[in-house]
């Protein structure tokens, strides 16, 4: 219900079911408040509901209220919501009742909010402020040894100008600040994936292996994602083939994903299908109904209609039920290529499950059938059997 009034605009409404949540039975409150306050600070094609971290810290605020205690996913998601909105000062007092809220033991996954608010300040020209704020950092947030707490050598950054080799630095100090843990490496490497600075990311990946930590799939996903986004599909598909070999870390049914959408996308949808085979043959990893989506929307866009077809065989066979946009495509796209006979089956199949075909499915359908008289008797035999059913 929140993330409706949410996405129509309502966010006034979605406060108030917020603070009225005690009302219901409401399994997971934090989660509830994390839903909400992502919907408010990401980005969005709705203007009222974009950068408004001033609600978001009305609304958490109100969690004191609602006895509900922020996690580390609810700081996470405010403070990356105070630094796109350039309110730095509020995102420092954050950091700062992180401190005795959730960092009293110092944990390794912390790195990334903390990173996120000395990046902001850096791009602000408040380097010295970063600086200080790092100090405070090691010292009550990752709990650091003293010999760790050394001040940061500027000199060799323009004192200061050199905005992105001062916050590679902070970054560093933060990852070896601590003590080092796989929970460390690991967030600081995906965080740095998923802005695609994918060199520095890779010197976490290293580090965190020559420490003795061995990588999880879930930096190998955020890794190959990361070289997807940059089309390098072919660096994509060296994780799987030899990266996650080597540490010794079997692929997901989430990395094998990300490595499909990859080769969709470039155009390599035959290359995607013998990705699907081979984690069909790995234990334990099933093909989701996201996959199988985009390998026929994959085909389908390279305009390989039979295979997206039989693709789509293979996604009922598993059971896993296509929405109608698939069935559309795929309709169209066999009579494009004079497959009506394919078409009509397909055509039955959909409404059988009580979806409705798009008009423009039905006009793609009679022109095929005009071109190819000879399959008049098969189409009009499949109309009657819509019509009576």
């Amino acid at each position: 219900m929140k993330e409706t009034y949410a996405r129509a605009g309502l966010l006034d409404e979605a406060v108030s079911l917020f603070k009225n949540i005690s009302q219901f039975n409401c399994v997971n409150w934090t989660q509830s408040f994390n839903t909400l306050l992502e919907i408010m600070v990401k980005e969005s094609k709705l203007e009222a509901a974009h950068r408004r971290s001033d609600i978001a810290l009305q609304v958490f605020q109100e969690m004191d209220y609602q006895s509900c205690n922020p996690d580390r996913e609810s700081y996470r998601i405010l403070m990356r919501g105070l630094c796109k909105d350039k309110r730095l000062n509020e995102a420092t007092h954050l950091l700062y009742s992180m401190f005795w809220r959730i960092s009293q033991k110092g944990c390794g996954e912390d790195v990334v909010i903390y990173r996120t608010l000395l990046d902001a300040l850096c791009d602000n020209g408040q380097v010295e402020d970063a600086v200080e704020i790092l100090g405070k950092i090691l010292r009550k947030g990752l709990k650091a040894p003293k010999r760790f707490r050394h001040n940061l050598d500027l000199s060799h950054y323009g004192n200061g100008e050199d905005t992105e080799g001062i916050k590679r630095l902070i970054n560093e100090a933060l990852v070896r600040g601590g003590i080092p843990s796989l929970a460390s490496y690991s967030a600081m490497a995906i965080d740095l994936y998923n802005e695609n600075k994918i060199g520095e990311a890779d010197k976490v990946l290293k580090e965190m292996q020559d420490r003795g930590f061995r990588p999880t799939a879930l930096v190998f996903e955020a890794k190959a994602a990361a070289l997807c986004r940059e089309r390098k599909v072919v660096e994509a598909v060296e994780v799987i083939e030899k990266e996650m070999v080597e540490a010794n870390c079997v692929p997901t049914v989430r990395v094998y994903s990300v490595v499909v959408r990859g080769l969709c996308s470039e155009g390599q949808s035959v290359l995607a299908i013998l990705y699907l085979k081979k984690m069909e043959k790995q234990v334990g990893c099933v093909a989701d109904k996201k996959t199988y989506g985009i390998l026929v929307d994959g085909l389908c866009g390279e305009s390989r209609f039979l295979e997206a077809s039989r693709v789509l065989q293979d996604m009922l066979i598993k059971s896993h039920w296509p929405c109608a946009e698939t069935y559309n495509r795929v309709i169209t796209g066999l009579c494009s290529v004079g497959k009506q006979y394919e078409a009509v089956m397909w055509l039955e199949e959909m409404t059988s499950r009580a979806m409705l075909p798009e008009y423009s499915v039905w006009s793609s359908l009679v022109a095929s059938v005009c071109c190819n008289m000879a399959n008049i008797e098969v189409c009009s035999d499949a109309y009657k059997r819509l019509k009576s059913s």
